[in-house]
């Protein structure tokens, strides 16, 4: 085949546009269009984050956050939704007017009856704000005072993946960018030795298996591939090939990275796809990472009084506990969104069981790093998120009796709490009925949270857009209402 006639065979779309612009009269203004942000235009940046210029578009509240995200759902009724009137409710029948034709999962659509299941927990009140806690969170009752607690978190999904893509996206359909990539992409960061948006994953301590996660969850979609998570690993090398191969010294390494980005630089030139300069910057970054990684992942130098704060899983990598104790790390880093997601909350069966030990692993790290971050100054200027997907129905999966009994996925209501900039400390916000099954006051649904969480970092969430496939796509879509009651 003719070298020249290949070459044209090989051009995509864009690449013929840009070369024969004037032969086929599309115009500048057209070809502009066509090209901003989703061709060889480049997206202007600010020089010292990497984020868009003119943003933060108000004065921020918090400059980073930290999502403790408990997948699988935690029960809001064993947790955080004290409901007495439920012990007398045990066994009878959940009424068709508190259901009201709702749907349910298929893993419950077959039963005959649907048994209200009381919380065999107590709850206590604690704080100044006498807010109930359940017995299973010793440790966040020391917190209650610093943490505003939303009690009617709702979504649109019913089963676990589009919920946590929803939550997570904006979106219950893959392909959206992640809330951490709208974030990166928006602000930058304040570190350019690590990542903006970081990325931890830990095991269940429950009993039960465990709902997968996909890295779509912490995926840029449609942004450029440079806003996506990284994921730090607990053995190895915390992120993939980091380190040098055998052989292969850093002055030789330097050597490589300076003759590929000449190369790239070229094609770059002749190719104008802005993926190749977010190739460039991610092998510099990587670069960098050689140093500021291992120094983020050596707790040595922590000492021992914060360990017996965080509890004794935090000495152990992987865990959630060791997670925390790096969140604050990152957070002192100047690191823009640390995303921590910890498996093994869906406990259709045996939920007393599983749910405390589920407890038992993350009630201790989640209050000490709440706690960590105040004593050092951090928490007024870092958001902390808490909470899952959706929530647990009040009637039982499965067999009910005394001791034993498991819940299905319940979308209607839920709980989280967030804490640090911005927001109220010792709020609770939100009522649900006598069942925790509808909403009766100060609904928020997951657009608003994720408004809300734009609006603490500066970010106005109607503003922050990216053009693709010719529409202006935002993490809230076409909804969301900043929730104004939790904010100072």
């Amino acid at each position: 085949m003719n070298p020249v006639y290949e070459y044209k065979l090989l051009l995509t779309r864009r690449q013929f546009f840009a070369r024969n612009m004037m032969g086929i009269g599309i115009g500048i203004p057209a070809l502009a269009s066509l090209l901003s942000r989703e061709g060889f235009t480049a997206e202007p940046v600010d020089p010292k984050t990497g984020g868009l210029p003119g943003l933060p578009h108000f004065a921020p509240k918090a400059k980073r956050v930290i999502f403790l995200h408990q997948s699988g759902a935690p029960s809001q009724m064993e947790l955080f939704d004290y409901k007495p009137k439920l012990q007398k409710l045990h066994g009878t029948e959940l009424p068709d007017s508190v259901r009201r034709g709702q749907r349910i999962t298929g893993m419950t659509s077959g039963q005959s009856s649907f048994p209200v299941a009381a919380p065999i927990f107590k709850f206590n009140q604690v704080g100044k704000s006498g807010t109930y806690i359940s017995e299973l969170l010793p440790h966040h009752a020391k917190i209650v005072d610093d943490i505003a607690i939303i009690r009617t978190v709702h979504t649109e999904a019913i089963n676990h993946d589009p919920a946590i893509t929803f939550i997570q996206t904006g979106s219950q359909q893959p392909g959206r960018p992640s809330l951490g990539s709208w974030v990166s992409y928006g602000l930058g960061s304040e570190n350019q030795n690590l990542p903006a948006f970081v990325v931890f994953i830990s095991q269940a301590n429950a009993l039960n298996p465990d709902q997968p996660l996909f890295s779509r969850l912490w995926g840029s979609g449609f942004l450029p591939s440079k806003y996506q998570g990284v994921k730090f690993r607990s053995s190895g090398d915390p992120v993939l090939y980091l380190s040098n191969p055998p052989g292969v010294s850093e002055t030789t390494r330097r050597r490589m990275l300076d003759g590929i980005e000449k190369i790239n630089r070229l094609r770059a030139e002749a190719y104008g796809d802005p993926e190749i300069d977010t190739r460039v910057a991610q092998y510099e970054m990587a670069y960098r990472m050689q140093t500021s990684v291992p120094d983020l992942m050596d707790l040595s130098k922590e000492p021992e009084n914060v360990f017996e704060l965080y509890g004794p899983d935090s000495r152990r990598a992987g865990t959630y506990a060791a997670n925390c104790l790096l969140a604050r790390r990152l957070a002192e880093r100047g690191v823009r969104f640390i995303q921590l997601y910890h498996r093994g909350w869906d406990q259709h069966g045996d939920l007393p069981r599983d749910i405390l030990l589920q407890c038992k692993g993350v009630d201790q790290a989640s209050a000490a790093l709440v706690m960590d971050l105040k004593q050092r100054g951090l928490l007024d200027d870092t958001l902390v998120v808490w909470g899952g997907e959706f929530g647990r129905t009040v009637y039982c999966q499965g067999k009910l009796t005394e001791t034993n009994y498991g819940r299905d996925h319940h979308p209607r209501c839920f709980t989280m709490w967030v804490a640090g900039g911005g927001v109220k400390p010792g709020l609770s916000l939100g009522e649900t009925d006598d069942y925790c099954y509808n909403i009766v006051k100060d609904p928020v649904h997951i657009h608003d949270l994720q408004a809300t969480i734009l609006q603490c970092l500066g970010v106005d969430h109607k503003r922050l857009t990216y053009k693709f496939q010719g529409r202006h796509f935002r993490l809230t879509d076409i909804a969301g209402e900043v929730v104004t009651k939790i904010l100072v």
